[in-house]
């Protein structure tokens, strides 16, 4: 499908950002709340129909676009057969809007309203169903929320959002991978959970940093874990590279892609084709542009890409399955432009994500005027934060506890907190901290001004710190965004006090 929109056409009528991303431009003047609606809705995937989930706008397009200074003022409605809950994933709303089951507000009813107004920070975000099986039934969507300087900027904006897909239920996916070990629901999140506590993992405390190779061993020999199950499919904006969106562009134009992983279990590498692209935003946030024609993301992050386009031709925008040859994308056309196939298998594996955190580790949050940054000042609290786990049995944990069962990381609002995140097993984990953003300000030792972020990838055998100002006084959830490790417990909270 095209859309016959110039850059300015698209600025000043604001139309879809993609067919299955249809991100509304809403009337500055918000007299009446957006509607959403957790709903189900049937796609094709690789020629076959499959019904999923999904969050429905007025316009029954997926997900939202706020204008600069809009409220987030929602009404979200469920009329799934199922209890759900929304979270608004790098958001700051007040601790009883952030979507979490019981915490403190209960999950939203089949046929059940609820209504949701607090001040949107601007960026690139998404939301997502707080319950494991329904994410990964692609309960998910973008959440945009834009800057002046977007609605002047002479560019076009495109967002590429990203899931992995099996036609199977998701419920019989995620005990597969997890050994039937999985708290599928996450409603009971008050519950007590089985104490696991004694099986924090293998110990790995003899073994050297930084970590991996691109092979995938690690130290002392022993083999990095990249992808837990081998989905179906792997989609851009519901699509695959069967049938892939083509988004009409101009010749030589400007284009800010909004890349959003909402994949369940799956990090990817964003390959340019060759185009030279400048990352200018990690999880919402500005960043000072990094060059390059390659750039990698874990599960729940978010890069802001801005591209220059050569005068004319078709131009695919890939993202490779981490560790593997699968892969999906979007393609932009300028007008009359031959638009060839795409094999959905490279010819070779794609390489671990960030081993290193070389990625990582070039960004630095943006000085520019109304950027956020943290201010130097004292640290307050400092908390590490051991996060461990094996394949067999299928066990995730945090400090060797599991949800239920785990003990609260504490803060007071207003202090400087530092958060050591020190993974000791195979595999990476995307951990994400709700109700607040963080900068990163050390990886391995080594002192960084760095991003602004929601959500920081910690490869095997790594440590990255952390600094943020603690919010409001509320238990706020802290997990890994790898959705069977959350399946399983890994999830801990910051409960900061007045």
């Amino acid at each position: 499908m095209r859309q016959d929109l110039t850059r300015r056409g698209f600025l000043a009528a604001s139309a879809a950002l993609a067919a299955t991303t249809a991100l509304p431009r809403l009337a500055f003047a918000q007299t009446t709340p957006l509607t959403l609606t957790a709903a189900t809705r049937v796609i094709e995937v690789g020629g076959r129909a499959a019904t999923v989930m999904g969050l429905t706008n007025g316009a029954g397009g997926q997900g939202l676009i706020l204008d600069p200074g809009q409220r987030f003022r929602v009404d979200l409605t469920n009329t799934l057969a199922e209890e759900t809950i929304i979270h608004w994933h790098g958001q700051i709303p007040p601790n009883v809007q952030d979507g979490v089951p019981n915490l403190p507000m209960p999950l939203l009813q089949p046929g059940e309203t609820r209504s949701y107004d607090y001040a949107a920070t601007p960026g690139t975000y998404w939301m997502h169903s707080h319950v494991p099986v329904q994410e990964m039934s692609l309960l998910a969507a973008p959440l945009i929320v834009r800057r002046p300087e977007d609605l002047t900027a002479d560019r076009q904006e495109v967002v590429m959002f990203l899931h992995d897909f099996a036609f199977r239920p998701a419920a019989e996916v995620l005990a597969e991978i997890t050994q039937g070990a999985a708290h599928h629901d996450m409603s009971g999140m008050d519950t007590p959970a089985q104490n696991l506590s004694g099986m924090s993992g293998m110990d790995h405390s003899g073994m050297s940093m930084p970590g991996m190779t691109m092979g995938g061993m690690g130290a002392g020999g022993m083999v990095m874990d990249l992808n837990d199950f081998d989905f179906d499919a792997y989609l851009a904006n519901d699509r695959t590279l069967a049938d892939p969106e083509v988004i009409a562009v101009e010749r030589s134009g400007r284009i800010l892609l909004r890349v959003i992983n909402a994949a369940a279990a799956t990090s990817f590498w964003i390959d340019m084709g060759g185009i030279p692209a400048r990352l200018v935003a990690v999880d919402g946030h500005g960043v000072e542009p990094v060059a390059g024609t390659r750039f990698g993301l874990a599960m729940a992050q978010r890069l802001d890409l801005e591209i220059d386009l050569p005068e004319s031709g078709a131009f695919p925008i890939l993202a490779l399955r981490e560790g593997a040859r699968e892969r999906t994308g979007i393609i932009l056309a300028t007008a009359g432009a031959e638009v060839r196939r795409i094999d959905d298998l490279a010819e070779t594996d794609s390489g671990a994500f960030d081993i290193d955190l070389a990625q990582e580790g070039l960004l630095r949050a943006a000085r520019t005027e109304g950027a956020p940054s943290l201010a130097p000042r004292p640290v307050d609290r400092s908390h590490m934060i051991m996060l461990g786990g094996t394949m067999q049995p299928y066990l995730w944990t945090i400090n060797g506890q599991v949800w239920g069962n785990h003990t609260q990381l504490t803060a007071k609002t207003g202090e400087r907190v530092h958060l050591s995140f020190h993974n000791m097993s195979m595999m990476g984990h995307p951990m994400h901290l709700h109700g607040h953003v963080f900068q990163v300000v050390n990886i391995n030792g080594r002192n960084i001004d760095g991003a602004i972020r929601d959500t920081i990838y910690v490869p095997p055998m790594s440590m990255v710190t952390v600094a943020l100002d603690a919010g409001e006084a509320a238990r706020w959830m802290l997990h890994c965004h790898h959705m069977p490790h959350l399946s399983t417990g890994m999830m801990t909270e910051l409960a900061v006090s007045a």
